[in-house]
């Protein structure tokens, strides 16, 4: 067995000139140059569905660009390894299930093939989320420096879950998470550094689309461009509680009879708990004719998604617990109204009543919806703020200048990146 490479095709650094700073494309290739030829590991569990696939679609090119060999695997896993990583991931983000010795065994012994399996020999290694957490153990000689990158939240963690972890992910050399309070405490981790992770402003999911050119596509999928659409674009997760957007829209249909929902979702193989939600989300929708639940099974691809967060009135994402919540990003870039969830990395995103809204509850969450409805001039200018906050912030070259900057630090070159990726440190 070999581990699947990823085809991610080809970027170039240049072409995003017109976008980030001089400044940031100044430090890119400073801290480029003396990791020219190094080579460079992703390892994840699926290369579509979610946060990180998106971001390696991205990232990899660029490092390539950059002048690193880079490569993106995929580890090789059942559906009984992907139950035991989905239940890990949510004792991560503080659900009370833990694993019965059975499931620790699967967890180990998935990591232990993948592991065998691994080939080549990499400068480093970088390990995204606890699936693949474990490859550490058994094959640390492949790469001379190991980082495991966090995407989730694990400020509260169920701490029998994270003891189970917590010794594999020791035995890398650091550990990369979106925000300071994420990082557990009372674990024994690696050194830990702090960066949000970022959006692609060129990809297809984030390029400019003209208004005429969302209707069009969205008219496609039965959506009546005339009338207001609000969207949500999420997994289906509980933490994302689609269900409760379903509530809040039927809130707000009572002040606004004509306004529309989409759930547009993705379903990936690494997900099963997904496909009993999404079943779920259908039956709460109760055959409502302007309720769209919608996913990669009706077609729907990056530009789809991009259709419907410019062509919508609003876009929400309530969620109750998220890592960093990237959809978030995606619609403030696009200058969308957002509605979302008072968790996670959101409130780094959203500043209340300056560049959206936060919520905690269904009722809040329909005020808010109500608010852009009823005003959507302000909700236009207060969306405004909000790209130009995600345009400093949130984009793919500042996330590649702080790769750079942990590759010159683990290899022991201090740059004045790296001196502030120290100081960030957890």
């Amino acid at each position: 067995m070999q581990l699947q490479p990823v085809n991610v095709g080809h970027k170039a650094l240049a072409d995003y000139a017109t976008i980030a700073s001089r400044g940031l494309m100044d430090q890119i290739r400073a801290l480029a140059e003396p990791l020219a030829g190094k080579r460079v590991l992703h390892l994840s569990a699926t290369a579509f569905g979610g946060g990180v696939a998106e971001i390696n679609y991205t990232l990899v090119p660029l490092m390539r660009d950059a002048g690193l060999e880079t490569d993106w695997r995929i580890i090789h896993g059942q559906d009984e390894f992907f139950d035991v990583t989905k239940t890990i991931h949510n004792a991560l983000q503080g659900a009370e299930r833990s694993l019965t010795p059975e499931q620790q065994e699967v967890f180990r012994r998935y990591n232990r093939l993948n592991a065998e399996a691994l080939e080549g020999e990499y400068d480093f290694v970088i390990v995204h989320d606890p699936q693949p957490a474990a490859v550490v153990e058994d094959a640390r000689s492949v790469g001379q420096y190991w980082i495991w990158r966090c995407h989730i939240d694990l400020s509260e963690p169920n701490r029998e879950v994270l003891d189970f972890l917590a010794p594999s992910i020791a035995r890398h050399d650091a550990a990369v998470f979106h925000r300071r309070q994420y990082v557990p405490s009372g674990a024994p981790l690696p050194p830990a550094y702090i960066w949000p992770p970022a959006i692609d402003p060129l990809a297809p999911k984030n390029m400019a689309l003209s208004a005429e050119d969302a209707s069009y596509i969205v008219d496609q999928f039965g959506i009546d461009v005339e009338r207001p659409l609000v969207t949500q674009v999420s997994r289906f997760d509980p933490w994302k509680d689609p269900i409760g957007v379903i509530d809040a829209w039927r809130l707000v249909r009572k002040r606004h009879p004509e306004v529309q929902l989409a759930l547009v979702g993705s379903m990936a193989h690494d997900d099963p708990e997904g496909w009993d939600l999404y079943t779920r989300t259908i039956e709460a929708a109760d055959g409502d004719p302007d309720i769209y639940i919608l996913s990669n099974l009706n077609n729907v691809g990056s530009v789809e998604v991009n259709a419907f967060q410019v062509h919508s009135a609003a876009v929400v994402q309530k969620s109750v617990r998220e890592g960093f919540g990237l959809t978030v990003t995606e619609a403030l870039w696009k200058g969308r109204p957002v509605v979302a969830g008072r968790v996670g990395g959101i409130v780094d995103q959203v500043q209340d009543g300056e560049t959206g809204f936060l919520v905690s509850s269904v009722e809040e969450c329909a005020d808010a919806i109500s608010a852009i409805l009823d005003d959507p001039e302000r909700a236009r200018l207060m969306a405004r703020k909000g790209k130009e906050h995600v345009r400093a912030n949130f984009l793919t070259p500042r996330l590649l200048r702080d790769w750079l900057a942990l590759f010159n630090l683990l290899a022991g070159r201090e740059t004045a990146e790296s001196k502030q990726l120290l100081a960030s440190a957890a």
